[in-house]
């Protein structure tokens, strides 16, 4: 036994699409054309990813992390699901909850883009289960700004309840010279 690191990608493992289940986190969003592409891909070419998964040994199912819109093809596409006979290639991260987050964001993100709504309710739940900004920003990879306006988008004065925040830097216009009147931060 070695101890040396192996990425999870050399453990595929395939896996009853009925023990599989979606997350309920995903910002993702595939248009209606893309989904076609994605099925066609998956005819001609095969499965070429796995997805990424989280099992969970109480339940005995398999979570998706990552590849919500493959496993979606295999359950919707009827020449797909009987050529794969009902498997979805699989492979197992053990993460907690929040890392799992991340991950997704991060999978998504070297992608594409996100719906901001979800975005913002991820960072939102984030801040809720203690994860600091600073955490967000390096695990999701966005920046300060960003972090901000998401919380900002959800509308949940709670985010804000009890945290220190100010936005460091010069100020280089006259719309933010107004608005360094406005301090976040509770002092």
């Amino acid at each position: 036994m070695s101890d040396e690191y192996m990425s999870p990608v050399y453990a595929v493992e395939a896996v009853p699409v009925e023990k599989v289940e979606a997350n309920n986190y995903n910002p993702n969003v595939v248009a209606p054309p893309e989904m076609k592409l994605l099925e066609l891909s998956i005819w001609e070419d095969g499965f070429t990813m796995p997805c990424v998964c989280y099992y969970d040994s109480e339940r005995d199912v398999y979570i998706i992390v990552d590849g919500f819109h493959r496993y979606q093809v295999l359950k919707t596409s009827k020449r797909i699901y009987e050529r794969e006979k009902g498997l979805l290639p699989v492979v197992v991260i053990d993460k907690d909850m929040s890392n799992r987050m991340a991950s997704t964001i991060r999978h998504n993100r070297a992608r594409g883009t996100h719906n901001i709504e979800l975005m913002s309710d991820i960072v939102a739940e984030l801040d809720r289960i203690g994860m600091t900004d600073e955490w967000i920003m390096k695990n999701i990879g966005m920046d300060r700004d960003e972090v901000l306006r998401l919380k900002q988008i959800s509308g949940l004065a709670a985010l804000f309840a009890d945290k220190d925040f100010s936005i460091p830097g010069k100020i280089e216009t006259e719309e933010q010279a107004s608005m360094a009147d406005y301090n976040f931060s509770e002092d």
